[in-house]
């Protein structure tokens, strides 16, 4: 520990109490990003102790980066500098809740499936059917940016987090929106915050618009040949007047991987053998509403699934959830099913789906690597890598993989990160993908909320 972090100690527990500050090497391990450890871990209780640890931490040139379940911290580079962690799960009240009005607010180290069950109660629930969601928290949620199937219904969260309280790099408690849906005054900066990676500020406090749970939910599986028969029926709902809650397309493989040890370790909701053939391109569709909604939906769905080609199709209820949940969680399916998963996301445009995954498939068939593939019907793709081991001529193969296609996805006006991948392959990926145009501006963001460069450096694109 540096001669400045010894001379904080004392001052970490007159901020968080002796009782939350924790220097054992063993405690300190397991808030450990990519092998690099912090030197103490703080666990604050409100968010005045947070902004107290962010002064001092500024005052001692002290890198910070703020933590919850750790769930995701394998997303983005290494740190540059890590001296403390901040734990946020102290941080896990509700502060406000109206079910009449729809909104909510919430400490940042709530667990998800916590506030999930709460909602639910009042029937009602937030659109963050995110990977690894009996662990994490809501603000590692929000800080991290990753999507949620509902996004095909509900947008991302930036469509319905109405305001936030966060802390910048100089200390001081900030908000930034409201409390209600009808929030006209001043500017969204909280929505800066979202995927930021806490790059940029820590946050403490997250309001919500909330939803209404259905009445009744079903979902929808068509197999296909192709990629391009199941793009087919997807540009053929999205041209319907149906709004169904999630679109996904799985490549042939997903299915084993959900029907692995794995997969049921992860998620342990029984699943038949029906619902998801391994060697068919599926489509999956959720939706909801009354028994008339739901009757005129299969209706409908059946009948252009025939005009798009489809081998088979099924409507699923009972089996509903346990579909949906191994799709939720595909990322960590798909860590725990190789010694060195590398998963790219790819974004582009819905119409260049079936394009972008045909040019993934040759890449991956090019350097013999087993690969599969899960799109969002809103033009996300999840492209995983399972090499049999975490060897050199693995990595050689995945970069040479993962470099043509970032070029590909480009190419199609798309753009492309690898959120997961080993940590020592990092230096040689482009985990960020290529630098974008207002990069110049991202920097002048980072100066502005984080002057001192003290939040998770170097974590995030171009080493921010």
């Amino acid at each position: 520990m540096s001669a400045s972090a010894k001379i904080s100690e004392t001052r970490f527990a007159d901020i968080v109490g002796p009782d939350h500050v924790a220097l054992d090497p063993e405690i300190l391990s397991s808030f450990e990003i990519d092998g690099v450890a912090p030197a103490a871990v703080t666990r604050p209780g409100s968010a005045q102790e947070v902004a107290d640890l962010v002064r001092l931490a500024a005052a001692e040139n002290l890198a910070v980066i703020a933590t919850g379940s750790r769930s995701k911290l394998g997303i983005g580079m290494p740190p540059a500098r890590y001296d403390v962690a901040i734990d946020m799960t102290r941080l896990d009240r509700i502060v406000a809740y109206d079910p009449g009005d729809l909104t909510l607010g919430v400490e940042a180290g709530i667990p998800l499936h916590k506030l999930a069950s709460m909602l639910e109660e009042q029937r009602q629930f937030l659109p963050l059917g995110v990977p690894f969601f009996d662990r994490t928290t809501i603000g590692g949620t929000i800080a991290t940016g990753v999507d949620t199937p509902l996004q095909q219904l509900f947008g991302t969260a930036r469509d319905y987090v109405l305001g936030m309280e966060f802390v910048t790099g100089e200390g001081n408690l900030t908000k930034s929106g409201g409390r209600v849906v009808k929030n006209v005054t001043g500017y969204d900066l909280h929505k800066l915050m979202i995927g930021a990676l806490g790059t940029l500020g820590i946050i403490t406090k997250i309001n919500f618009r909330t939803f209404p749970l259905p009445a009744a939910s079903r979902g929808f599986v068509a197999t296909f040949d192709t990629a391009e028969a199941a793009l087919d029926f997807r540009h053929r709902i999205a041209r319907s007047a149906l709004a169904p809650s999630t679109i996904e397309i799985l490549s042939p493989g997903v299915a084993e991987l959900f029907y692995s040890d794995a997969a049921a370790r992860i998620d342990p909701a029984a699943l038949r053998p029906n619902p998801l053939p391994s060697a068919k391109w599926a489509l999956t569709t959720g939706y909801a509403g009354s028994d008339r909604v739901l009757a005129r939906y299969e209706m409908d769905l059946r009948r252009m699934a025939g005009e798009a080609g489809a081998n088979d199709a099924a409507v699923l209820s009972d089996d509903l959830q346990a579909v949906w949940g191994r799709k939720r969680e595909f990322v960590p399916i798909a860590l725990a099913s190789s010694p060195a998963t590398t998963i790219m996301k790819l974004s582009v445009l819905p119409t260049r789906i079936a394009e972008m995954l045909e040019r993934a498939a040759v890449e991956g068939e090019n350097v013999g690597l087993r690969c599969v593939a899960l799109a969002r019907g809103v033009g996300v793709v999840y492209f995983a890598v399972l090499p049999p081991d975490a060897g050199e001529d693995s990595r050689t193969k995945i970069s040479s993989a993962t470099g043509r296609i970032a070029a590909a996805c480009s190419e199609l006006g798309g753009n492309s990160t690898i959120p997961w991948c080993p940590a020592k392959w990092k230096s040689s990926l482009a985990v960020w993908g290529p630098e974008r145009a207002d990069f110049a501006q991202m920097k002048k963001l980072k100066t502005v909320f984080d002057p001192c460069g003290i939040f998770a450096p170097g974590r995030f694109a171009g080493g921010l």
